[in-house]
């Protein structure tokens, strides 16, 4: 009896992460021939996790160009397809998630008439630009896909909702696996420097910013936010992996570069990623992928939403002992807070709305005062009349959460 051939397909780093399990899962299925076609959309990220993995791609498109673009990265994906698909004769194709590799992936598969299995589908936001390309790239998989693998009931309701009912299953989140294989209590780093850093005596912060929705004047503003956090607490490291992006990195040699208790490094592979988020206090991320990877939990309800935020309020205002007038990032953080734990109904969009209402208020606000923390500080009266850039950023951070 012939085994049935299924070939996984992912080129950015999050994406494998989360297929790289599954790979060898289906690798130690009988009846199962397990391929992997890999574009490395990422390619030095990409190369670190399946190296963590042990994972070794049976066919390699190898598209990465400097500064590529959306076009270039769809294209690259579509042409290089047609041959892996030629050569490997697939049964069924596997996609993640919503990146360009999995539009074009599912594309092809569709063009050579083979079927198609969407992992983590029935994600959504109902805004085509927000996440920006993400979106529009799972609802087109969604039309083309045969099967569909949702992590939660709320997804599948998405896809119900839209008219598809066959193929549907709820199978959680496959970075659950991952992380399983990864974290280690008695793991070392590759360098000292995070070996050495005072876990359990300070504020271990893990940081990430990288999505094309921040370039310009919004990272300009979360770069200031974490400068003002690393000056104003000494009691607080941030660690930020710096994603290979120029557009980041020269964000951060602008605005963040140089302040104090602040460690900038090179993107980590992902066995080192997941065991330094298990010994941070915190995590401040963009990333959709280190935000399911961080509290490895259970979906919450209001309440626990109320309850988390009480707690992160509280911690930071410890950690920084600024309040509303003082023009930092907390005359936003603080009414938001607040507006979250008055908020009295079960729905999280309102919530989040409401949230994100009082952030913006509270930001707005920022422009009347004087800064009294951090290097703003010495311009007193010249800071009124312009926003808090912590405040602004905060504002932000809550706009995203309001979004549907």
């Amino acid at each position: 009896m012939e085994k049935l051939r299924i070939m996984s397909v992912f080129g950015t780093r999050p994406e494998a992460i989360k297929m790289c399990p599954l790979v060898q899962e289906l690798a130690n299925r009988e009846g199962i021939e397990s391929l992997c076609c890999v574009t490395a959309q990422h390619r030095q990220m990409l190369d670190s996790v399946l190296e963590v993995f042990q994972v070794k791609p049976d066919w390699d498109l190898d598209i990465m160009t400097p500064r590529q673009t959306l076009s270039t990265i769809t294209s690259k994906c579509l042409t290089g397809m047609d041959e892996a698909i030629d050569a490997l004769k697939p049964d069924m194709i596997l996609v993640h998630g919503d990146t360009s590799t999995t539009f074009a992936g599912a594309l092809s598969a569709f063009y050579h008439q083979v079927s198609v299995g969407h992992v983590e589908a029935g994600l959504r936001t109902y805004d085509k630009y927000s996440p920006f390309p993400e979106e529009m790239n799972r609802k087109l998989v969604s039309a083309i896909a045969d099967l569909y693998f949702c992590p939660t009931a709320n997804n599948r309701a998405n896809l119900e909702r839209e008219g598809i009912t066959k193929g549907l299953f709820v199978t959680g989140n496959t970075v659950i696996d991952a992380l399983k294989t990864t974290v280690r209590p008695d793991y070392r780093f590759s360098t000292e420097e995070l070996n050495q850093l005072p876990y359990g005596e300070k504020k271990i912060v893990l940081v990430t910013c990288h999505r094309r929705e921040n370039y310009g004047e919004p990272m300009r503003s979360i770069m200031l936010a974490l400068r003002q956090i690393a000056e104003e607490n000494r009691d607080v490291e941030l660690v930020y992996p710096v994603h290979l992006s120029p557009v980041v990195r020269e964000a951060v040699d602008t605005y963040l570069r140089g302040a104090p208790r602040v460690h900038l490094i090179d993107p980590l592979p992902a066995d080192e990623m997941h065991n330094l988020m298990a010994r941070s206090y915190l995590v401040l991320t963009d990333s959709g992928g280190l935000q399911e990877e961080a509290p490895e939990g259970n979906e919450i309800d209001t309440a626990g939403i109320q309850a988390i935020f009480a707690k992160a309020l509280k911690a930071l205002s410890d950690m920084s002992g600024a309040k509303v007038g003082d023009k930092t990032m907390m005359d936003a953080l603080i009414p938001a807070s607040q507006a979250i734990a008055a908020y009295s109904g079960s729905d999280e969009a309102g919530l989040f709305d409401a949230a994100a209402q009082a952030a913006l208020q509270g930001a707005e606000a920022s422009k009347q005062f004087v800064s009294k923390f951090g290097r703003a500080k010495s311009y007193g009266e010249q800071t009124i009349g312009t926003p808090d850039a912590g405040a602004a950023s905060m504002a932000y951070f809550f706009q995203g959460l309001a979004r549907p």
